[in-house]
């Protein structure tokens, strides 16, 4: 059936009601609207869904929802794990409440017990009620850090993690057999409460997620001494974050906390920012100004699920607020908890710091100097969780810490996503304990530099919507994955990976061997000098994400250097 036909059948067919039928009546001159809402299905893919708000069956909307929940609904019962029910959150996006009360009742209505959150709470909580309640999966209605007219669906398992290969695999194609909106189960919400399936969690998981986070923390004392003068500059960007985050500073002996005013409140107009993302400086406008104001010696945000943080903290040399990107954060609270851990005698003998193949080098060298293993993962924080999951069952290594160049980071076992409210904490403390020693987080991050190197990262995102761009981006990564690239602007290439294929090449040998990660469509480039380039489509929006690190002499050759290959690099992609 091709786009026109379906636009049709949407229009005309009793599936769907009056309200989805008007919204379609008002497009039927636009035929480029009618090719973009029709040209697929919304795929459920590995991350389960994300994409535009509205009717169509490429956007997200109640029917599109209600396909990918009773797909989910017959894996379960499938599985036989019923009973051990599902735990659901949901954040401030339009329509996640509505999309949530759905999700429940479908799951409900298929036998289902769920347990949903009363209102709005952070990806990191879910992923910690998951394994307090011992459920058999849990499910966050968010689009994460995407402008406002997306919202999503993101699928956890039973270990508080997003679903991975083999799991992810069936259960797509549980979704993708349901072929009539028909098909999809319903069931009152006095029926569910009635029968025992449609379950509230309250206050008490807030309780219990905020006392786990406090027990992590390394310096207690030295946060209450320096938290009497240290300011903080937060802001949750109209999200999730400040259901706990400002709760929990306060506990644990902040008392300088100054939450932006203007984006305090849960909003998914997002009013503020055009892009809700603390990867974007320009989000930081308000709270730089608010941090200008009272002095503050931190300035932090956490996107609307609260799984993603960004940073900008104060030289005090210069008076400037200065960013750090997600590397220089994660790695920043790395280096204080590990080098904490061993001055204090905590630190495991079979420590693991996990990673991912997109970020900074630099991890591998604080591993080396605290006798850790780095493990690297393809992009992705449930390919983190993966190797915490494994390692829990063999009891082979301890988890350290984990986090991916994309703003987020893990500081414990406790959840099996990343956390943006316990590096809010981590960040907090951090800058107390180098306070207490006369530095600022930004001397620290020099301090970092001049220990083990000037490791710089960056990365470009290509932009191309629709049906057309979706075709440009395969045909880049084919172009790129068939060329025999030797140099990559002044850096050789010594070794390539075509991670789709598992393939790796030796370009200075000519050897060839796998690469011994999972299938996934990444190019990567290692190249001399401690220097590196990947390449891969975002898994989530209408992008090719092109990646690069440098190591360099100084801040100074390093930061030159890591534009002359970025640019390199994109070139290079925009002639494929």
């Amino acid at each position: 059936m091709n786009y026109l036909e379906e636009y049709k059948r949407w229009c005309e067919s009793d599936e769907f009601d009056e309200r989805t039928k008007t919204e379609l009546q008002e497009i039927r001159d636009n035929e480029k609207e009618i090719e973009d809402r029709f040209y697929k299905e919304l795929e459920f893919g590995t991350a389960g869904l994300r994409g535009i708000i509205g009717a169509g069956t490429n956007r997200m909307n109640k029917y599109t929802v209600g396909k990918a929940t009773q797909g989910l609904a017959n894996y379960i019962l499938e599985q036989g794990t019923q009973n051990k029910g599902v735990a659901i959150s949901y954040d401030s996006r339009k329509m996640s409440d509505e999309f949530s009360i759905q999700t429940a009742l479908i799951l409900n209505a298929n036998g289902i017990k769920t347990y949903l959150f009363e209102n709005l709470r952070p990806v990191p909580e879910l992923s910690f009620a998951i394994r307090q309640l011992k459920c058999t999966a849990g499910i966050m209605i968010t689009a994460s850090h995407n402008p406002p007219k997306y919202n999503g669906y993101k699928v956890y398992w039973d270990d508080g993690s997003q679903i991975i290969a083999p799991r992810d695999k069936e259960i797509i194609k549980k979704v993708r057999e349901i072929k009539d909106f028909k098909e999809i189960k319903t069931i009152s919400k006095q029926e569910a409460i009635e029968k025992g399936l449609f379950n509230i969690i309250g206050k008490e998981m807030d309780d219990m997620y905020i006392n786990t986070l406090k027990k992590l923390v390394l310096n207690p004392e030295i946060v209450k001494e320096e938290g009497q003068t240290l300011k903080i500059v937060y802001t949750p960007l109209h999200g999730t974050g400040n259901t706990i985050a400002e709760r929990l500073l306060r506990e644990l002996g902040f008392k300088n906390v100054y939450v932006v005013p203007e984006q305090k409140d849960p909003d998914g107009n997002f009013p503020t920012v055009d892009y809700p993302n603390p990867e974007d400086k320009k989000a930081f406008k308000l709270a730089l100004e608010l941090a200008n104001k009272v002095d503050a010696d931190v300035v932090l945000a956490t996107d609307p699920d609260a799984d993603r943080l960004g940073i900008f903290a104060k030289d005090t040399k210069t008076g400037n607020y200065m960013p750090y990107t997600g590397n220089m954060s994660a790695l920043l609270i790395a280096e204080y908890r590990i080098s904490q851990m061993k001055e204090k005698n905590i630190l495991p003998t079979n420590g693991m710091i996990i990673t991912t193949i997109v970020s900074s080098n630099l991890t591998r060298a604080i591993a080396n100097e605290y006798g850790l293993q780095a493990i690297e993962v393809l992009t992705g924080f449930k390919n983190i969780g993966a190797i915490m999951k494994k390692a829990e069952e063999l009891k082979d290594k301890t988890y350290v810490f984990g986090f991916e160049e994309s703003y987020g980071c893990l500081i414990g076992d406790y959840a099996r996503d990343k956390d943006g409210i316990a590096a809010v904490m981590s960040l907090c403390e951090a800058a107390a304990y180098y306070k207490s020693n006369g530095l600022t987080l930004w001397d620290q991050m020099n301090n970092i530099y001049k220990k083990y190197g000037y490791y710089k990262e960056d990365q470009v995102s290509i932009v191309l919507e629709g049906a057309e761009g979706a075709e440009k981006i395969k045909q880049m990564m084919n172009n790129m994955r068939n060329k025999n690239i030797t140099n990559i602007g002044e850096y050789k290439v010594l070794i390539f990976k075509d991670i789709d294929r598992d393939y790796q090449k030796d370009m200075i040998t000519g050897d060839e061997t796998t690469t011994g990660l999972p299938k996934s469509n990444v190019l990567y480039y290692e190249l001399e000098n401690n220097c590196w380039c990947c390449l891969r489509p975002s898994g989530t929006e209408p992008k090719i994400k092109l990646y690069v690190g440098i190591k360099g002499k100084s801040e100074e050759i390093a930061t030159i250097e890591l534009e002359k290959l970025k640019k390199s690099m994109e070139e290079l992609v925009r002639n494929s």
